[in-house]
């Protein structure tokens, strides 16, 4: 398990990609593309609109408050643990298994914030992650190279258990 170290948090609010404020201007970026999902409103706001992500990551909640609807995406489902403020072995295995053999439905006991770290590590070059910023939008990322090398930098920031 990697947690991530209190002085190093404020890393983790800016948004890593483009903010939008309407996430209807994000529909028309999504067309023919990889897409993942992190948080329990991006997926249902996309799921709503008749889009369904290759990697959806979900905990239940919303700014800490229970989330109602129930996702199908594909046949798969998979149920990790992954505390608040870190990331688990359990978390990045269930992540490589969605990107090697989508779609599936991840649904974390904890939370999952920081899955876009290892998603954008893991992806191929071209996925787009989105994810909701709270209290001000979706925030997009394409994965690149540039978005792996600072994925990595800010996977760095978190001390291994082991």
């Amino acid at each position: 398990m990697w947690y991530l170290l209190p002085e190093h948090r404020n890393e983790f609010s800016k948004p890593f990609g483009t903010l939008y404020k309407d996430f209807n201007k994000v529909l028309d970026k999504l067309q023919g593309k990889i897409l993942c999902s992190v948080g329990d409103i991006v997926t249902k706001n996309l799921i709503t609109e008749g889009i369904i992500p290759d990697i959806a990551i979900i905990d239940g909640f919303t700014r800490r408050a229970p989330v109602t609807d129930k996702f199908v995406i594909g046949s798969r489902l998979i149920n990790v643990k992954n505390p608040a403020g870190t990331l688990t072995q359990e978390l990045l295995d269930a992540i490589l298994d969605g990107i090697n053999s989508p779609p599936v439905l991840i649904c974390v006991d904890g939370e999952e914030d920081l899955a876009v770290i290892p998603l954008v590590i893991k992806s191929k070059e071209g996925t787009i992650i989105l994810y909701g910023q709270p209290g001000e939008g979706v925030v997009l990322r394409v994965v690149d190279e540039g978005a792996k090398i600072r994925a990595r930098q800010l996977f760095d920031l978190f001390e291994s258990s082991k």
